[in-house]
């Protein structure tokens, strides 16, 4: 992404700088990094993990009528939501398009999508550390975490015959 000449017919940077040594922004295409079941009804596009920090940046695209498991957040959590609609069971609040949602370390709830709904429902979430999947009567049955979500991720790219996407981070892992 290294810029030597800039093109004059676009506005000019405030400020020039040697470009060699300063850390480049990282992109990546909607289409280089590709969207697989992750649940029946849940699609989920792995972004970036930091394995070292605990942090996983997905995008989930969900059927109406999807409900993901009870889970508790051992980080913090930052939703947007892209289209559609979405709420804990256990609480009245629906997030909906445009809507922004912080959840502490220590939230428990289960995601659930309308079945009423009627498009897909697109998240973008940035968790720290796992989540911790609960049973009926509250004991883990999962540990969901950044590097299990790559390797999960991976794992299902493999099996549709898609070539290794590139996740920002995990040459880090």
């Amino acid at each position: 992404m290294t810029t030597t000449t800039l093109d004059p017919t676009l506005p000019q940077p405030t400020f020039r700088f040697a470009t060699e040594g300063v850390p480049e922004a990282m992109h990546r295409g909607e289409s280089e990094l590709p969207f697989v079941e992750f649940d029946p009804g849940v699609e989920m596009q792995v972004l970036q993990v930091d394995i070292p920090t605990g942090l996983w940046v997905v995008r989930m695209r969900m059927q109406p009528g999807a409900t993901l498991p009870t889970h508790k957040h051992s980080g913090e959590v930052y939703a947007f939501t892209l289209s559609g609609s979405w709420r804990y069971l256990e609480y009245d609040a629906v997030n909906t398009a445009g809507s922004y949602l912080y959840e502490p370390a220590g939230s428990t709830h289960t995601l659930h999508v309308p079945a009423t709904n009627t498009e897909v429902t697109d998240v973008w979430f940035a968790i720290r550390g796992p989540n911790l999947n609960l049973d009926a009567e509250g004991k883990v049955t999962l540990v969901l975490d950044a590097g299990l979500v790559l390797k999960v991720y991976l794992s299902r790219c493999r099996k549709l015959g898609l070539p290794t996407p590139r996740v920002l981070g995990m040459e880090r892992g």
